[in-house]
């Protein structure tokens, strides 16, 4: 009887195990990859952030809504076009950034770094600063943004920096070494715009 009740035991967990393996196999979406893949791909990287991963994202995220801020405003206030177009293309870039972040803090279960912190951060403008950008127009909007997104930018880049040298996630690695490469890219074309304002 014993032999039997083990017996059934053995053939229920192997139909479980299949019944599993195929429902998985038909939850497919819109375009035809398995639903559980996110979730299987999310839980697998999970593991490999260290603290150096957290700290990078929990501060990138304001840093770049910072930036999107900044962006926002040329949109109404900017004389220059060229300033105006990178300003956009900044804005887009920036937010698409902030999403995979927010994400990223979420699957490790971290929260996002709250606003009195941003004393901490390279390149971060003071209140003061954007305070100035707010009211500024034409001309003198220019010249602040162009100085306040170069400092803005090379703080990132320091950041993104010591990611790539402290951090091990294989995609905040990939991230920071983007930020780094794209970023004083812009760095440079921000540093021919203010040679001629």
């Amino acid at each position: 009887m014993r032999i039997n009740r083990t017996a059934s035991y053995t053939a229920a967990a192997g139909a479980l195990a299949l019944l599993t393996a195929c429902g998985g196999a038909g939850m497919t979406g819109h375009d035809g990859m398995s639903s559980a893949a996110p979730v299987a791909a999310t839980a697998a990287r999970a593991p490999a952030a260290n603290d150096a991963d957290v700290m990078f994202t929990q501060m990138m995220v304001p840093h770049h809504e910072q930036a999107v801020e900044m962006a926002g405003l040329a949109a109404t206030r900017v004389r220059d076009v060229q300033i105006k177009e990178l300003a956009a293309k900044i804005k887009t870039d920036q937010e698409r950034e902030i999403g995979t972040m927010k994400g990223w803090l979420a699957a490790w279960g971290k929260t996002e770094m709250s606003g009195h912190m941003g004393h901490e951060m390279p390149g971060l403008l003071s209140e003061k600063v954007m305070k100035q950008l707010e009211s500024a127009k034409g001309q003198e909007f220019d010249k602040l943004f162009v100085q306040g997104m170069i400092a803005h930018h090379n703080g990132a880049v320091e950041m993104a920096r010591t990611e790539q040298t402290d951090g091990a996630d294989p995609e905040v690695k990939k991230m920071a070494a983007h930020m780094v490469i794209h970023q004083r890219g812009e760095v440079a074309l921000l540093q021919e715009i203010g040679q001629r304002l």
